[in-house]
């Protein structure tokens, strides 16, 4: 029984912890990890680094519901962690972003993308290295593809990088959803040192820099 109530303090301990540092942050939780979209829904799919990173980036901007951490890019029909974190499977850490056209546009899902990465990193972001972790975004039919190549040859245009942007562009096939435990990770391991020191200050700076409609 002493254990008993014990952990359960702990547990409600962490859970408060967990809240309050997200209320702080102001990041959204997404609504349902499903890998479906609800009525009127359209879906864009985006590698860049680590997926924690990216599933905060893009939950919270107004217009997108949820995004949710995966795999896609590779062969492998079955990966999982431990597979893709070998760098044997050409899969990407990625999220699937399902996001209400009427309330923000592919354009700026895009915008968000490269203002929330270095794109001109190969196979990696920061201390996160290996094709597991290089950029890539998925395109599903002729219009994302312009989109993206109008936005890619603009930001090398302006010389805003030192070096060349070398994030993919290819065509989309198929999204593989990530274990539970990393779905809202940020959210539910605020304490972790990876989150306190790494995604929390990269979300904060996005945040600051990037000019979207944020929830």
């Amino acid at each position: 029984m002493k254990f008993s109530f014990s952990l359960l303090i702990i547990v409600f301990y962490f859970a408060c912890c967990a809240q309050t540092q997200n209320n702080i942050l102001g990041i959204p939780i997404g609504s349902n990890n499903n890998n479906k979209p609800v009525s009127n829904e359209a879906i864009a799919t985006f590698s860049e680094g680590c997926f924690w990173h990216a599933e905060i980036v893009f939950q919270s901007l107004v217009g997108v519901r949820d995004a949710v951490s995966g795999y896609a890019g590779g062969t492998t029909t079955d990966p999982d962690y431990e597979k893709v974190s070998t760098g044997s499977t050409g899969h990407a850490e990625t999220v699937q972003v399902y996001y209400d056209p009427t309330k923000i546009t592919y354009e700026t899902l895009v915008d968000a993308y490269f203002a929330s990465e270095d794109p001109t990193q190969e196979n990696g972001q920061g201390n996160d290295i290996g094709t597991e972790y290089r950029s890539i975004i998925f395109y599903r039919n002729a219009n994302e593809k312009a989109i993206i190549d109008a936005e890619i040859k603009k930001l090398n245009d302006s010389k805003k990088y030192n070096n060349n942007i070398v994030v993919q562009v290819v065509p989309f096939t198929k999204f593989y959803k990530a274990e539970d435990y990393h779905q809202e990770y940020i959210a539910n391991h605020p304490d972790n040192p990876y989150v306190q020191n790494v995604s929390i200050p990269e979300f904060l700076q996005f945040k600051k820099t990037f000019k979207g409609n944020f929830k």
